[in-house]
């Protein structure tokens, strides 16, 4: 009698898996594609146009992703052919392009840190020296909201 049933590991358990739940993004993601990065770039602020943002982010080379080349992110009601969500306009960027820019970004902040710290440590005394270690660390304090005193 025992040699008639099917062992346990072969049996299908797909109708007892549970659905799980994961909330849709306010900002859907176009479908990758090599050598382009994506970014959303604000149109509007408090209902108010702000070209200005537009232009300059236009100038440093983003261009608006047409909702024709990305149907997933058709919206309704959408005249523009641009994908735009919320005052919010999805644009593209060739990705050597955008690491020359980070790259740029990147420096300018390593030179602006270097500048700071050495205006800081020429104010330094040996008789009294000035501490400018540029470490961060995380703790956690000890008993606070774990309800022990």
């Amino acid at each position: 009698m025992a040699e008639n049933r099917t062992p346990r590991d072969l049996e299908s358990r797909e109708k007892t898996t549970r659905y799980v739940y994961k909330p849709s993004s306010a900002l859907p993601d176009p479908t990758p594609q090599a050598g382009v990065a994506f970014r959303y770039i604000a149109t509007h602020i408090l209902g108010q146009s702000d070209p200005t943002n537009v232009s300059r982010k236009m100038r440093d080379g983003w261009e608006p992703v047409k909702a024709a080349d990305h149907p997933e992110l058709m919206i309704q009601g959408n005249a523009s052919g641009n994908v735009e969500i919320g005052g919010l306009l999805l644009c593209k960027m060739p990705e050597g392009k955008l690491a020359a820019m980070t790259e740029y970004y990147d420096n300018a902040n390593r030179q602006q840190a270097e500048a700071v710290d050495s205006n800081f440590l020429r104010q330094n005394d040996p008789r009294m020296p000035l501490f400018a270690e540029r470490k961060s660390a995380v703790t956690r304090g000890a008993g606070f909201g774990s309800g022990t005193k």
